[in-house]
């Protein structure tokens, strides 16, 4: 009987030690689980899409102050956010490709530099809720990207590029500089709307002043050249608008007025620094980066895209490029008395 009990006890003991040893087995895993918990997922990168008509130096400028606004609010590119840039290269048709690839990519916000690049995505994600920003634009309103101003509404907003006065100032300053000026040629790209909306207001302010316009068009770079060229012996001077096509073919045009003494006057700041003789204008890269901070505010959900009114240059200034004057036949100091007037910016040296 006794030593029946010492079995009992033993196969007890043996029974405990198995479930003692069983419970450690099946904690230690769950004590592993406590301690090692999994890493949280990373934060996805918002997409952000720019798109412009053609590369040149003011669109690039715009461009570049765009992101360097994002990049100063934390958002980097390849690290917080992608960059997507297509340049149309100068082909209509590739816009609506662009448009249409960024619409289906759903992109965050997109940016749109130039008339017909922003009137192509406006169209595209027209009834989607991706921002949409412009920069470098004519008049939002004869483009059609915003029905009003003040409150655009919907998913749309951005800045122009130009001043109210700026074309009226830039066709005044002409006689003033040249009194002997009757004729001012004019190169532009008719296919462009932002074009004849300037080249518009430059005609109308010329008859004001009794100057006749001389209008040549190209419809693409490769007749810039041309295009300047018929204008030597029929105008006195050349003016070359806020173009996207001439703009792009700029040194053939500084190049044919260099060649034959004409004048060169221009729409933008850029064009002065990489040719011509003069231009009322602004800081295309402080225009991107005065977008740049209406797309942050957007996206750190700030307000709404259509809330945010569309703006406009608070001012411009007359700039002038010394290298140009002189390799344009321009006396440059019989100038200076009108020049000072206008408390220039001086451009001393020609962009290569």
């Amino acid at each position: 009987m006794k030593k029946q009990w010492f079995k009992q006890l033993g196969l007890l003991s043996c029974l405990l030690l198995t479930a003692c040893g069983g419970a450690q087995t099946t904690n230690a895993p769950a004590e592993s689980a406590k301690t090692e918990a999994p890493a949280p997922a990373a934060q996805e990168k918002l997409k952000i899409g720019i798109t412009q008509i053609i590369e040149h130096p003011a669109l690039d400028a715009a461009r570049e102050g765009f992101i360097a606004a994002l990049k100063d609010n934390g958002y980097i590119d390849g690290e917080t956010i992608v960059i997507d840039f297509q340049s149309a290269q100068g082909d209509p048709s590739t816009v609506n490709t662009i448009a249409q690839k960024f619409a289906s990519d759903k992109k965050d916000a997109i940016l749109a530099i130039s008339t017909p690049s922003a009137q192509s995505i406006v169209k595209t994600t027209e009834g989607t809720d991706i921002p949409v920003f412009f920069t470098a634009i004519t008049d939002p309103l004869k483009a059609k990207l915003v029905d009003n101003i003040e409150k655009p509404g919907k998913n749309v907003t951005g800045y122009s590029d130009t001043h109210p006065e700026a074309i009226k100032r830039a066709m005044g300053v002409i006689p003033e500089l040249f009194p002997d000026v009757k004729t001012v040629g004019i190169i532009y790209n008719s296919g462009e709307a932002n074009s004849v909306v300037n080249v518009d207001n430059a005609k109308n302010a010329l008859a004001e002043l009794g100057l006749k316009a001389v209008e040549v068009n190209a419809s693409n770079a490769t007749e810039v050249k041309q295009a300047a060229e018929s204008l030597v012996g029929r105008a006195d001077v050349i003016y070359v608008p806020k173009d996207n096509t001439a703009v792009a073919a700029l040194k053939a045009i500084v190049k044919v007025a260099e060649d034959n003494k004409v004048p060169m006057f221009v729409g933008e700041m850029d064009s002065v620094k990489n040719g011509g003789f003069a231009g009322f204008g602004v800081d295309y890269f402080d225009l991107g980066y005065d977008t740049g901070k209406m797309a942050v505010k957007v996206l750190k959900g700030e307000a709404k895209t259509g809330d945010l009114a569309v703006q406009f240059p608070a001012e411009i200034s007359l700039a002038v490029n010394k290298e140009a004057a002189a390799n344009e036949g321009i006396d440059l100091e019989k100038l200076m008395p009108v020049i000072e007037k206008y408390n220039p910016v001086f451009i001393e040296k020609t962009e290569k």
